[in-house]
C-alpha cells in the first residue's frame, strides 16, 4: 500500500519505518523541519535498538520519504496513520488539539483528492478516549472535506502497543491487533497493513478500539504498583518478596490468567475480604504504606453501592433478588455482597423477596440456620421458595444468579426494570430493551 504517516515522534517513526520494511511505500509529514531533515537523510530523530539503521535502509531504498505537505501526502496515499501526540492537559484530561488540527487538515486534503485514485482510509492510531473518533474526529473530518465517512472515505481506530526500547521488535511481533473499524472495508484497509505479523485479530467498533489502550496501560501500571507494595511490605515482614512472586507467577490459571478480570458483582465470601484485610493490617503495623491494597475493599464496596443506585433509579419498591451467596454454586453467606445489597435495601424501607434454592435447602438441612438465625434472621423470613414468587411480588428485579430456572422465567424480556449483576448469556441484546440495566456493562 501507499501509506502517510502523520506526526513522526516515537509512535510514528517506529510505525513509519517498520511499515516500509514490510513493502509499503510511506511518506512521513510532520511540522518540525529537524525531524523531515533527519529522517530525509536516513537518520532516525528518536533513540531506539535497531530504529537507526531501519530508516537508513528505508529512506536509501526510497520507501520512506518524508514531507510537510499535507495535500501531497494524503493524494499520493491510499491510507493515512495518524500518530499525532495526545498529552495530558493540566487538569489531567487529554488534550486532542493536535489530533483535531490533524483531522481538519486531512478533511481538507480530501475534498481536493481526485476521486480515480480510489477511496482513501483514515486511521487513528493516536491514544485516545472513547467517543473521541465518532465524537469529535469524524464531524471535523466531514465538515472539511465535505465528504461522508464510511461512504466517500473510510475511518479506523488502530492503536498501538509498543514499549519503549523494544517498539520494533514488538511492530513485527504484535500482542494483537486492534482494528476499530466504521465499516467493513475501513477494517480491511488497516488489517492489510499487517498481513503476516500472525498477531490475534480483533474487528470491534472505534469506542472499543480507543478503550483497549487505556485498560492495557492502566492494568500495566497497576500490576507494578501492585508488586511494589507486596515486595514493600515483604521486605518489612523478612520475606525475599521475589520468592513469592516466582510462585504467584507461576499460577496461570488463577493468578495470570482470565479468572477475575470479567466486570460483574463484587467479591465476598470468607477468604478474599478477610485476607485483604489482615494484609493491610499487616502493613500499618509496620508503617508501610500500601494505598493500592488499602484502596481495594473500598473499591468493592462502591460496586455493591453502585447496584443499589440502580434499583433506587428505577423509583420501584417492590424488589425481587435471585440470589443470597456470594457466588453461583455455593450456599456461603459470609460476606456475601448480595447479603450487603439486600442489607441495604431493606435499611431505605424496600420491600424484597429473595430466591437463592441453595441457601433455602442449606438453612432446612441446617447447615446455614445457625448463621442465618445469628445473623441474617431479618433476611430469612424474606427467602421464597420459587422463582415465580419473585417475579409475582417484584417491581424490579435484580439477578445476583442466573440459574436455569431464573433464565427461564426472565426469557428474553420482562415487563419490569432488571438490574444484572451477573451478564446474562443475552445481555447484548437485553441492552437495547428498555428498563434493563447491566452493572457493568
Amino acid at each position: 500500500m501507499k501509506v502517510s504517516v502523520f506526526g513522526l515522534g516515537y509512535v510514528g517513526t517506529v510505525s513509519a519505518a517498520c511499515l516500509a520494511t514490510e513493502g509499503h511505500d510511506v511518506v512521513g509529514v510532520d511540522v518540525n523541519p529537524a525531524k523531515l531533515a533527519m529522517i530525509g537523510e536516513g537518520r532516525t530523530p528518536v533513540v531506539e535498538e535497531r530504529i537507526g539503521e531501519i530508516i537508513a535502509e528505508v529512506v536509501a531504498s526510497g520507501r520512506l520519504t518524508v514531507t510537510d505537505d499535507v495535500a501531497t501526502a494524503v493524494h499520493g496515499t491510499d491510507l493515512s496513520l495518524v500518530c499525532v501526540g495526545t498529552p495530558s492537559a493540566s487538569n489531567g484530561s487529554l488534550d486532542t488539539t493536535y489530533l483535531q488540527r490533524a483531522a481538519q487538515e486531512i478533511g481538507g486534503a480530501l475534498a481536493t483528492r481526485d476521486d480515480s485514485a480510489g477511496r482513501h482510509t483514515v486511521v487513528f492510531r493516536s491514544t485516545m478516549l472513547p467517543g473521541t473518533c465518532l465524537g469529535v474526529l469524524v464531524p471535523l473530518l466531514e465538515e472539511a472535506s465535505g465528504l461522508i465517512a464510511g461512504q466517500d472515505f473510510g475511518v479506523a481506530v488502530n492503536p498501538e502497543f509498543l514499549r519503549e526500547g523494544s517498539s520494533v521488535k514488538d511492530f513485527y511481533d504484535p500482542p494483537k491487533t486492534v482494528v476499530g473499524e466504521l465499516d467493513p472495508a475501513s477494517g480491511d484497509a488497516v488489517l492489510s497493513l499487517y498481513a503476516g505479523l500472525g498477531a490475534p485479530e480483533f474487528r470491534v467498533e472505534p469506542p472499543v478500539a480507543e478503550m483497549t489502550k487505556y485498560v492495557d496501560n492502566t492494568f500495566h501500571g497497576l500490576k507494578i504498583g501492585f508488586a511494589n507494595e507486596i515486595g514493600a511490605l515483604a521486605r518489612e515482614l523478612g520475606v525475599d518478596s521475589h520468592d513469592v512472586m516466582e510462585i504467584f507467577l507461576s499460577d496461570t490459571k488463577l493468578n495470570i490468567s482470565p479468572a477475575y478480570l470479567r466486570p460483574g458483582f463484587a467479591f465476598g465470601g470468607s477468604c478474599l475480604p478477610k485476607d485483604l484485610r489482615g494484609l493491610v493490617h499487616a502493613a500499618r503495623r509496620h508503617d508501610v504504606r500500601v494505598p493500592i491494597l488499602e484502596n481495594v475493599l473500598p473499591s468493592n464496596d462502591e460496586h455493591i453501592q453502585r447496584a443499589f443506585e440502580h434499583v433506587a433509579a428505577t423509583g420501584k419498591r417492590r424488589v425481587g433478588v435471585f440470589g443470597l451467596a456470594f457466588k453461583g454454586g455455593t450456599d456461603d453467606l459470609r460476606e456475601s455482597p448480595l447479603v450487603e445489597l439486600c442489607e441495604r435495601m431493606l435499611g431505605k424501607g424496600y420491600d424484597l423477596r429473595i430466591y437463592d434454592p441453595a441457601v433455602v435447602e442449606s438453612a432446612l438441612l441446617g447447615a446455614n440456620r445457625a448463621f442465618i438465625e445469628a445473623h441474617l434472621p431479618h433476611l430469612r423470613d424474606l427467602l421464597v421458595d420459587t422463582v415465580a414468587e419473585v417475579v409475582d411480588h417484584a417491581e424490579v428485579l435484580v439477578v445476583g444468579k442466573a440459574d436455569d430456572d431464573v433464565r427461564t422465567a426472565l426469557g428474553h424480556g420482562t415487563p419490569v426494570p432488571v438490574i444484572d449483576l451477573v451478564r446474562l448469556p443475552d445481555a447484548a441484546a437485553r441492552r437495547q430493551q428498555e428498563g434493563y440495566v447491566g452493572l457493568a456493562w
